[in-house]
């Protein structure tokens, strides 16, 4: 009936027709007794919509910019606030659904029509919903609400999301900020019920994954790893550029700028979304990126390939910084596996599996980018990367020699009667002198009598040892640091002391003990495997005077960075040089030993060795210009990087057995 009268009434003026409605909307809540009636049986959604009809329609007969009088009455009587204290009060809910009705057709004409000239008003428009659902998340359920009774959907899809997708690929940089922005708002609003609808009921993931990919795919197939590396630091929503200048640097850099800040931007909504939707967003980049995408590129054949799509892998991991992105990221690099390795075990995981054989390939390039990569991911805020890589293999500390209590000699001062001491073996007799020993008495007079690490009667005395082991590991002739100001040992402990902090930050919420595992609650039985990482790394320092200089010093970086890991079993298998390793076993330590070994036999067939890795000292240095060749140049610099590495090696033992000696009780 009600809309019969509408349809034969004449017509009135905007004005007095937009004051009935208003006055119809208000007499029925002054006059009616049926406070229990649904909202929607009533005829307020109908005048709610006239109203709205109204305030279109005199805003198309008027100048841009210009409000009417209809507009000015809703602003002047507060009728917004009105509604919104009605609705508040609505105890089933229903007035507040029916007022969002209203939004919804507006939300729904927006970014139909892609640079309509209205585009800027209606990401206005769009921006402040978003904010206020942020500034009252329970809002939402509104809109959910008239989702599920078949309003707000758009062809099964949540209108917000799709407009303001829709307008993320706008021409105007300005409007696709802005669109982004309202993104983040909405997936970060705290309801589990808006994180299921957007992640279950939208296309975001669609969205994020399917533009990822599309800015991947649009990268040249071959391009520098150092213009990769080196490129500026991107922020999705600063991404300005000039064509002509970006092409004049190094081809595809704007395509790059532009894969960058749109992970970026993918990477910080997962960052601030809840905590579900972060997880399904993070899963569909694994599944919809890592996977479809990348993970052909990184398993090919072509050299050329395969450095190229290194170098973007690693640059994506310095980027990633969202727990649920870096965790989803992890598992596609190296499995969700949580056992012990074994040497049959190691292909089953065929990326993990390439990734570390690209550690030791053929090309020095692919080799070099490699390590660049697992060293960038070790240094991660993510426990499964460690364990994947190292920990699982020591968790039973089977790489010690394992004879029954009956079968092991007396032991004596900590030691058994048969040990040869490092200091007494002819191979480091001569190094063992008052010069080259580390003064105990400068640097251990604050360190207490007990090491966390060594059950030994004098703390002190244990430490001097093992730094002293790797200050002395390389001889006399092989040494040239001496030589040169500035190349002490003592250079490497502020370093160490910085980063080994930096390492204590990052893994001080994971659950590490302080001490090894008891021997008796550990599976010495076991065969021990060093797993795939470390052996591919042992075996690349096993050849470290037949190795290119730069392989060396990215092999000796890792090595480095994961002697510095704050745990105990990472500490005695790379940094205790006096452990009794099983039969077969190897330990970085006696890896060394062994290359000082082969070391001092090809000493004795080189002719003036030592003058000539000084000169090949001061070249590394800058402090000599380049001249002839060198004969044996490989092995020089070889000799260079082995003993800077033993020096590195002494300060970070010594560094973290001060620093957990002086925080113990």
């Amino acid at each position: 009936a009600y809309t019969l009268f509408l349809s034969l009434a004449p017509s009135l003026p905007l004005q007095e027709d937009f004051v009935y409605h208003w006055k119809a909307i208000t007499h029925y809540y002054i006059e009616t007794s049926d406070d229990k009636a649904p909202v929607t049986d009533t005829n307020i959604p109908s005048h709610l919509e006239q109203m709205l009809d109204i305030l279109t329609q005199e805003e198309s007969e008027r100048d841009s910019g210009e409000t009417g009088p209809c507009m000015e009455y809703l602003l002047h009587h507060k009728i917004l606030e009105t509604l919104f204290t009605l609705g508040k009060a609505d105890v089933r809910g229903t007035i507040s659904v029916s007022l969002w009705l209203s939004p919804q057709k507006l939300i729904r004409l927006c970014g139909e029509i892609l640079a309509a000239p209205t585009e800027n008003e209606e990401i206005q428009f769009l921006c402040i919903v978003c904010a206020k659902l942020k500034q009252d998340p329970y809002l939402v359920n509104f809109f959910l609400e008239v989702s599920m009774m078949s309003i707000r959907c758009y062809h099964n899809r949540d209108a917000s999301i799709f407009m303001l997708s829709s307008l993320s690929v706008s021409q105007d940089g300005r409007i696709v900020v802005k669109a982004c922005e309202g993104l983040m708002l909405l997936v970060s609003l705290p309801e589990p019920a808006a994180a299921k609808c957007l992640t279950e009921n939208t296309e975001l993931c669609e969205l994020l994954t399917d533009r990822l990919s599309a800015f991947y795919k649009a990268l040249p197939m071959s391009m520098d790893p150092l213009d990769i590396e080196t490129v500026e630091s991107v922020n999705w929503g600063l991404d300005v550029y000039n064509m002509k200048d970006d092409a004049a640097i190094f081809t595809g850099k704007r395509a790059l700028i532009s894969f960058l800040s749109w992970l970026d931007y993918c990477d910080q909504l997962i960052k601030e979304a809840q905590k579900t939707a972060a997880a399904v967003l993070a899963k569909a980049v694994r599944e919809r990126f890592f996977v479809a995408v990348m993970e052909p590129q990184l398993m090919q054949t072509s050299e050329v390939g395969i450095l190229t799509s290194t170098a973007l892998l690693n640059r994506i991991i310095r980027q990633v910084t969202s727990e649920a992105l870096l965790q989803d990221m992890v598992y596609f690099l190296l499995g969700e596996e949580k056992g012990p390795e074994t040497l049959a075990s190691i292909a089953q995981n065929p990326l993990r599996h390439r990734l570390i054989e690209h550690c030791d390939h053929l090309s020095d390039e692919i080799s070099i980018m490699t390590l660049r990569l697992f060293e960038h991911l070790i240094q991660k805020p993510n426990q499964h990367i460690l364990h994947s890589l190292m920990l699982r293999s020591l968790e039973e500390r089977n790489y010690l020699e394992n004879k029954p209590q009956e079968e092991r000699e007396p032991v004596e001062n900590g030691q058994p009667h048969d040990f040869i001491d490092l200091e007494e073996d002819p191979l480091f007799g001569d190094d063992f002198s008052p010069e080259n020993r580390l003064s105990s008495p400068d640097w251990l007079s604050n360190s207490p009598t007990h090491s966390p690490y060594h059950a030994k009667p004098d703390g002190k005395t244990e430490v001097h040892k093992i730094v002293n082991s790797f200050l002395c590991l390389v001889p006399d002739e092989a040494k040239s640091s001496s030589h040169v100001e500035g190349t002490g040992y003592d250079t490497y402990l502020r370093d160490a002391h910085r980063q080994f902090r930096d390492y204590c930050g990052i893994c001080q919420r994971w659950d590490w003990r302080g001490t090894p595992k008891a021997m008796e609650k550990c599976d010495l039985d076991s065969p021990f495997f060093e797993g795939h990482f470390l052996k591919v790394l042992f075996d690349r320092m096993g050849r470290i005077l037949d190795q290119p200089y730069d392989v060396n010093l990215h092999v000796t970086s890792v090595l480095s960075k994961l002697s510095l890991l704050p745990h105990p079993h990472m500490h005695e298998y790379l940094l205790d040089p006096y452990i009794n390793l099983g039969p077969g076993c190897r330990s970085l330590f006696s890896v060394i030993v062994r290359v000082v070994g082969d070391l001092m036999l090809r000493i004795q067939r080189i002719p003036d060795f030592t003058p000539k890795l000084l000169l090949v000292r001061k070249r590394l240095l800058g402090l000599e210009p380049e001249g002839l060749n060198i004969d044996h140049m490989t092995l020089l610099e070889g000799v260079i990087v082995l003993e800077e590495f033993c020096k590195e090696l002494a300060a970070i033992a010594f560094v973290k057995f001060h620093t957990s000696a002086s925080t113990s009780p």
